[in-house]
């Protein structure tokens, strides 16, 4: 079932933080706009 998944569209996420592939560091707060955000997680064949 798709609501077990996670969070769903427009639902508040929890606060997170987390690396980027350049090594900075971003939380909830440094990624939101005017308008929110988007957050898309892709798991990796490499992972």
């Amino acid at each position: 079932m798709v609501a077990e998944l996670g969070p769903q569209v427009g639902e508040r996420v929890p606060d997170f933080e987390m690396v980027d592939q350049f090594g900075n560091m971003h939380d909830l707060e440094s990624v939101m706009g005017p308008n929110g955000a988007m957050l898309l997680f892709h798991h990796s064949a490499d992972w």
